[in-house]
């Protein structure tokens, strides 16, 4: 039994022969991150392409989002209110929309992207600068109040120079994007523009009982008031978008189109009307079925 014992401990090796196990692939631990470098933040999915910093790949990623005709112009008159087939009451917006046309052209070619340059209003040649009255003057238009640009998605979405635009250009039932300038109210405090709760009303506080507070800490951060921090300031008047706006109303012989609810700014300010991004694209035609005439009023005289 002795022999047997001594035999199969012969077998194994005692544990300073074992040879050392070198890793040659180990990670080595340090400052330096050993995980892959991602190639891109904004796509880290297994399949996606890289994005690439080009033009056209840029207006390729904007594809789905770029309408395909472009939009129009509006003055907003006021509100008032209308009653559905069930007799419920709902307020509406009442825009008009006066001369809408169309002035110029921005292509893919020339400026990098397809737009159109649409005017609406009526102004006189003498309030017009010369270099802007050329550029009214080139295109057979004459000068208008208002001068926006609209992107389209292609080439097909270019309207004509000099057509104008109607009330029909939108159809009752479609949804719309709205933009305007807000109403402005001046500068304002803490609490009415951003909503603060103020301070309280007595147990030791004095005078400051709608002050903003503290604009932040000292030493901590740097002795210094963060960017973006909410303080008192001037409020309003600047460009606010309404989307997925119901059209409920088009009257073309007016110019009139009415929408449900309301949009951003006062009566009389400039409304940019577009379709709505959110919304699957109409089915209408994005090119006029009918050019209408331009008229005396409305066209340049040379």
């Amino acid at each position: 039994m002795a022999s047997k014992a001594c035999q199969s401990s012969a077998y194994v090796p005692l544990p300073f022969l074992i040879p050392r196990l070198v890793l040659r692939n180990a990670p080595q631990r340090g400052i330096k991150s050993i995980s892959k470098v991602r190639p891109n933040r904004f796509n880290r999915g297994q399949n996606l392409p890289l994005l690439e910093t080009t033009t056209a790949a840029a207006l390729e990623r904007r594809s789905l989002t770029t309408p395909l005709r472009t939009g129009a112009l509006a003055t907003k008159k006021g509100m008032t209110a209308m009653y559905d087939p069930d007799g419920r009451r709902f307020p509406c917006t009442v825009l008009q929309m006066d001369r809408v046309q169309v002035v110029s052209h921005k292509t893919r070619q020339k400026n990098g992207y397809f737009a159109v340059q649409v005017g609406s209003g009526l102004k006189h040649p003498r309030n017009v600068t010369r270099p802007l009255l050329g550029h009214y003057a080139e295109n057979k238009v004459s000068p208008k109040r208002h001068l926006v640009e609209f992107k389209v998605k292609d080439e097909s979405g270019l309207l004509g120079i000099g057509e104008i635009i109607g009330a029909s250009w939108f159809q009752e039932g479609q949804y719309v994007d709205a933009k305007a300038n807000s109403r402005g109210m001046g500068f304002a405090g803490g609490m009415k523009r951003h909503g603060f709760s103020g301070q309280g009303a007595s147990h030791g506080v004095s005078l400051t009982h709608r002050s903003m507070g503290s604009a932040g800490q000292s030493q901590g951060g740097g002795s210094r008031v963060y960017p973006g921090k909410k303080m008192a300031g001037r409020m309003g008047g600047h460009q606010v978008t309404t989307q997925n706006v119901k059209v409920v109303k088009v009257d073309e012989e007016k110019g009139l189109v009415v929408l449900h609810g309301c949009i951003p700014g006062p009566e009389g300010c400039l409304v940019k009307l577009s379709d709505a991004i959110k919304k699957p694209w109409p089915n209408i035609p994005t090119k006029l079925l009918e050019a209408n005439p331009t008229t005396d009023p409305l066209s340049a005289t040379t």
